[in-house]
């Protein structure tokens, strides 16, 4: 048994649209920590309430949870109240990184490049949006993951059909300049970049289908960028991960223009750990297996 970690719970279930996706994520984590001698119990927010974990005496807990209540600084927070250390970034991270309007601002604030955007509302001019952004635009729910109520808007007609199936899911949503090129993710941990990922989906469309069931999507790692070029996106990762105070682990998702060009679009601090997972790819070219990257995110586990 090893015993350096004590009692661990891994949260995964929850009640987000992301459900699905963190049954699969904890499953894996869960049989990974247990094969190599973790004393890991599966613990699901929705069907059993959070004090249960300071009752029954866990030592440390691994966020498997994705979306609303998982990843954006509420479970986070009632863990800080409980004394109980857990992965991935702290409250005031996980919320802002979960804001996808808020991110932006600080990344540009901080002058860290990312899509053009506006914010979506019932009243907005849409013609005035696709005069300042032009087509295609991507319209998304600022707090949702795994494409969750996003789409590819490419004729100004569409664009007010886009804002409400993304405000079903969120009553914030903005509106994102569609930028072409390749896209890659990066994933890091702790302080150190993982080697990036260039995603190749069927027709280009990378949506929860192909991020989760589909067989035909292509994932390159190595990226094959020159290695000059992937160290400096790697440096401009792990500067936007650190300004919006993020830690332990996580993955940035980006473009990459034919001339070369990089845009930030969303962080993720609890990212996903399936079978289709983008991290867990990461990390086994850089040496590590499914088992060691699970034990050294739950190694990072803290407080505060």
């Amino acid at each position: 048994m090893n015993e350096q970690f004590g009692k661990v719970a891994v949260l995964f279930g929850g009640a987000s649209a992301e459900r699905e996706i963190s049954l699969m994520s904890g499953r894996a984590v869960l049989a990974a920590l247990q094969e190599v001698g973790v004393d890991a119990h599966a613990f699901d927010p929705a069907e059993r309430d959070l004090q249960v974990l300071k009752d029954e005496g866990f030592d440390r807990v691994f966020i498997a949870l994705h979306g609303r209540g998982g990843e954006d600084g509420t479970v986070q927070g009632a863990l800080e109240l409980m004394g109980i250390p857990y992965t991935g970034s702290g409250v005031m991270a996980s919320a802002l990184a979960m804001d996808k309007w808020r991110t932006k601002m600080v990344w540009q604030a901080c002058g860290l490049p990312t899509p053009r955007y506006a914010v979506l509302e019932a009243d907005t001019d849409w013609d005035a949006v696709v005069a300042e952004l032009g087509l295609p635009i991507f319209v998304k729910p600022a707090h949702e993951g795994s494409s969750m109520g996003a789409t590819k808007v490419t004729e100004a007609a569409h664009l007010q059909a886009a804002w409400e199936l993304a405000a079903r899911y969120d009553s914030l949503v903005i509106a994102e300049e569609f930028i072409v090129g390749e896209e890659l993710t990066a994933p890091f941990l702790e302080d150190r970049a993982l080697p990036l990922v260039r995603i190749v989906a069927p027709g280009g469309k990378y949506d929860y289908h192909n991020k989760y069931f589909a067989d035909d999507t292509r994932y390159d790692c190595p990226c094959g960028l020159p290695a000059e070029q992937e160290a400096a996106l790697q440096a401009m990762v792990l500067k936007s991960a650190r300004v919006l105070g993020c830690r332990g682990w996580g993955r940035v998702d980006l473009m990459l223009t034919a001339d070369g060009r990089p845009y930030l679009l969303e962080i993720n601090t609890a990212p996903g750990m399936t079978g289709h997972s983008l991290v867990p790819m990461s990390a086994r070219v850089a040496g590590l297996s499914f088992g060691e990257l699970c034990l050294a995110i739950l190694a990072g586990a803290r407080l505060g």
